[in-house]
């Protein structure tokens, strides 16, 4: 089996709104488990994010900037056929909670009828990231909390960049 077979990429879908570093833990995790993994950013236009897209890739991007097995790629519509079209056959999914459970669970399945040779991994975070989330890092940050040990040094260099910029932009 070569490095670019599908077989050895496995897919880390999220919005990353930002990435945390629950979301790092498990990426690097992953890494160790898979020759590649591909970060893939949910793109939807629907869902008011506080980063763009490309902010969002150019961040995890410098984060995972030397490890060449980490790529980044947006990506929207169905994950299916996401993980199809890049020859994917692993999904890595995060569980911080029982309460993630069902949704992930639900979404495990139907990708699975959608695309059968699509598999889903699902890693809990290390013990420190289990209550972490994006919502919650842009809330602590919108009401003057420290983010220091919750995300990597670029997102909160990002999130005071943001905020100088347009203040009601974390707005909550």
């Amino acid at each position: 089996m070569g490095a670019t077979d599908g077989e050895e990429l496995a897919v880390y879908p999220g919005s990353f709104d930002p990435i945390t570093n629950g979301h790092v833990d498990i990426i690097r995790r992953g890494a160790k488990l898979f020759p590649r993994i591909l970060v893939a950013v949910l793109e939807n236009p629907k869902k008011a994010t506080l980063f763009s897209v490309e902010e969002r890739m150019e961040i995890i991007r410098e984060i995972f900037k030397d490890p060449p097995r980490i790529e980044v790629e947006a990506f929207h519509g169905l994950l299916a056929d996401f993980t199809k079209l890049r020859g994917a056959r692993a999904v890595i999914r995060g569980l911080r909670a029982v309460s993630d459970f069902e949704y992930e669970m639900q979404m495990a399945l139907m990708n699975q009828q959608l695309n059968p040779e699509l598999e889903t991994l699902f890693m809990m975070p290390s013990a420190r990231y289990t209550f972490l989330s994006s919502s919650l890092v842009k809330e602590v940050f919108a009401l003057g909390g420290s983010v220091r040990e919750l995300v990597p040094s670029i997102v909160e260099q990002k999130l005071r960049e943001k905020f100088a910029a347009d203040p009601e932009s974390l707005s909550i």
